[in-house]
């Protein structure tokens, strides 16, 4: 456990009889989504993991406190926050918010280390992180989490603005099963498929949590992705939203963002492109994925339960 760790009573009573516990993140409250919608979106994917029979943790830092399990009013703190004052936390960025006594909003990255900790095996999430386009060496901290942490991500592939071919095949040299949950290709976030083939396609709750129990058994401490296609009756045409993305990651390069600014520039420049399908989309994809991640939860607990 790490020092200052604050675990909800509801959420650490889950964990200590055996329940099933989704880990969210929040990073998407604080530099994903404007507000209002951030906070709707949330609330939303931790009603949708309740109705899947499991307890939601979004987790974050408040005041140097890692906390799992944020109340309905620490989100609206959060997502009320000016961006700039929270920081936005992958594994590099941990200590430094808590040492300093900062306000945190943790990444796919952060999230996974923090759950991992926690003892919670499931994470929902919107899209990991990725290689960039046009630059090769600028590798997501997501890629390499999820190639030494154990917890099982379930997302709809990597944000699209990414290069998703060079994702692959990083997740595949980290020893990253990719699985496809109903579907035979990867999911291109706004899109329901990128047309990348996958090796590993599943179609149940079960089958997912049998893929978690065997890891576990064999030890393997990688992450498990798990890749679900937003729904399709929010999704956009595949065509229409690689436009939309191609457009604003130039405008990113012509106006030389760089770093950590580049994805919320991007996301929010493809929504006005996309005159908000695309955040439509994206916010149907967080509750779905939070849903399917609270019906494997549930089925992986019940696997663990005879034993």
């Amino acid at each position: 456990m790490y020092p200052d760790l604050v675990i909800a009573t509801e959420v650490l009573t889950a964990l200590t009889e055996g329940h099933p516990v989704v880990a969210l993140e929040s990073a998407l409250i604080t530099h994903g989504l404007p507000h209002p919608v951030n906070v709707e979106t949330a609330l939303a994917m931790e009603r949708a993991v309740r109705e899947s029979g499991a307890v939601p943790a979004t987790i974050a830092i408040l005041e140097g406190k890692i906390t799992v399990g944020l109340s309905a009013a620490q989100i609206e703190q959060l997502a009320a926050m000016p961006g700039e004052r929270v920081r936005k936390c992958s594994r590099r960025d941990l200590a430094v918010a808590v040492a300093l006594r900062e306000y945190g909003a943790t990444t796919v990255a952060g999230t996974m280390l923090i759950a991992h900790s926690a003892g919670i095996r499931l994470f929902a999430t919107g899209g990991i992180g990725g290689v960039h386009r046009g630059h090769p060496f600028d590798v997501s901290a997501d890629l390499l989490e999820l190639g030494r942490t154990p917890v099982t991500v379930v997302c709809s592939g990597a944000k699209s603005i990414l290069d998703l071919p060079l994702t692959l095949e990083v997740l595949e040299t980290q020893g990253v099963p990719v699985i496809g949950y109903g579907t035979q290709t990867l999911p291109a976030f706004y899109a329901r498929s990128s047309g990348l083939p996958l090796d590993i396609c599943i179609e149940t709750p079960e089958q997912a949590a049998q893929i978690m129990w065997a890891a576990d058994q064999m030890n393997m401490m990688h992450g498990i992705l798990i890749t679900v296609p937003v729904p399709e009756d929010s999704a956009m045409n595949e065509a229409e939203a690689e436009s939309a993305v191609v457009q604003a990651t130039a405008e990113a390069e012509t106006a030389g963002i760089v770093g950590k600014a580049v994805s919320p520039f991007v996301l929010s420049r493809v929504a006005a492109i996309t005159e908000g399908l695309s955040r439509r989309a994206n916010t149907a994809l967080l509750v779905n994925n939070a849903r399917t991640a609270g019906q494997i939860a549930s089925a992986f607990c019940a696997i663990r339960k005879p034993s």
